[in-house]
């Protein structure tokens, strides 16, 4: 079965790093001198297992996870590659860099930070900001975690009156939840194992990760291939008549063969597939996933940040409405320049508009003139040179893009192509 990346999130302190280390720990994924050196940092106390991720001098000392720590373990039926995001509000765009490759995100909720004396339960705006950033990055499986059930003296009401008001913001937000579960990451409950308890006969987290199923992408949609690296052909054929050149990149979607029939984006310059590589070998096709080197017939002016794709069936576009997801201090603004980066091309572009914003709390679109940290909005874009922008529900690659602030060289922003396309702007530059 396919190795499952999974990330966690949710907001600070409710467990993060310590179920990451429970699963490693429990999955004896621990190297035996990382075990030692922990257990002798806790001077015979018991171990803490978030020391596991939390590998930065700042990370340990402030007790808070900053940057994203990737993990990996094994059970007897599948791999596992975990990423912990930090909590705090200020890493939220660490959390998006995580989530955007994964599979599923395991959001925790501490049961001991909610009021529990209420009808009903109030959420954490971390709580429901990570879940739906994890919709609007279409991480395809959503788990619900809620942490340090055994500080409850009745834990199966206070679990029943949380998943409540889970599965009410998840309907109401139009999530899709694969499973809701209580652990106690500390002692272990219900992480690996299933808790033994008359109130909860589910599965355990674990057991939930293994039955979730992986982002597969689609082979049968037209070609989309975005080019990263440009080499020369070292076993150029004789009489060629041409230096050929080899077109490195990783499919994003659909195949491609020889003999196939190809076009460059943006210039429509046309070829034919004359060879594959895969690694070191030659190959006859080439699929969704893989990353494949392409040798043309003839020679073009194809360089990094072009794009291949079967002739016709790519759209480009130079204005279009997206999902935009804003980290930045600095307030996204209509009209301010910014970089975008489409596959491996970087354009200039601006905000046209923004028709939007999400109120994380009523769930409604809100109007806005600005977008500020943390916010999650609908805009125009306009790039400055036309692009192969696909929608991100059917194109992850080539539907996702990054906004970087041209002054201070920050990442401001996660953009995400939406449907319809707009009809593109003839303004000038």
């Amino acid at each position: 079965m396919q190795a499952l990346r999974f990330l966690t999130a949710g907001s600070v302190d409710d467990g993060k790093s310590t179920l990451i280390g429970r699963l490693l720990f429990d999955s004896q994924a621990i190297l035996a001198d990382q075990l030692d050196v922990l257990e002798r940092r806790a001077a015979g106390k018991p171990v803490d297992l978030s020391l596991l991720t939390d590998g930065l001098e700042a990370e340990r000392e402030q007790g808070i996870t900053i940057d994203v720590a990737y993990r990996y373990f094994a059970t007897k039926t599948r791999k596992f590659i975990i990423a912990d995001a930090p909590g705090h509000e200020q890493y939220t765009r660490n959390m998006v860099t995580a989530a955007a490759g994964s599979d599923a995100a395991v959001v925790l909720v501490d049961i001991t930070k909610l009021d529990l004396s209420q009808t009903s339960v109030g959420l954490l705006p971390q709580t429901r900001r990570h879940s739906l950033l994890a919709q609007l990055l279409r991480v395809p499986s959503l788990v619900f975690a809620i942490n340090k059930i055994d500080a409850l003296e009745r834990p199966g009401e206070g679990f029943a009156k949380v998943k409540a008001a889970l599965e009410s913001f998840a309907q109401a937000a139009g999530l899709e939840v694969a499973a809701i579960v209580p652990v106690s990451a500390l002692r272990g409950d219900n992480v690996t194992q299933p808790l033994d308890a008359p109130w909860w006969q589910g599965p355990s987290l674990l057991q939930v990760l293994e039955g979730l199923p992986c982002v597969q992408e689609r082979s049968d949609a037209p070609l989309s291939l975005p080019i990263q690296y440009v080499q020369k052909d070292a076993f150029q054929s004789e009489g060629a008549g041409f230096q050929p050149r080899v077109l490195w990149g990783r499919i994003a979607h659909g195949a491609v063969q020889v003999g196939d029939e190809i076009e460059v984006l943006p210039s429509r310059q046309k070829a034919v597939v004359a060879g594959l590589r895969r690694a070191a070998e030659d190959v006859q096709r080439g699929q969704a996933g893989e990353s494949v080197g392409v040798i043309l017939d003839r020679q073009l002016d194809v360089s990094r940040g072009d794009w291949l794709a079967h002739p016709g069936k790519a759209v480009l576009q130079n204005r279009f409405p997206a999902t935009l997801a804003w980290l930045d201090t600095e307030p996204a603004k209509p009209g301010r320049k910014y970089w975008v980066r489409h596959g491996n091309r970087w354009v200039q572009a601006r905000i046209a508009a923004i028709d939007s914003v999400l109120d994380i709390h009523s769930l409604q679109p809100q109007a806005a003139l600005e977008l500020q940290v943390n916010t999650i909005g609908r805009v125009q874009m306009e790039v400055q040179h036309e692009l192969p922008v696909e929608p991100f529900e059917f194109n992850r690659v080539g539907g996702a893009l990054i906004v970087v602030d041209p002054a201070s060289h920050r990442t401001s922003g996660a953009l995400l192509v939406d449907l319809p396309p707009a009809p593109p702007a003839e303004e000038d530059w």
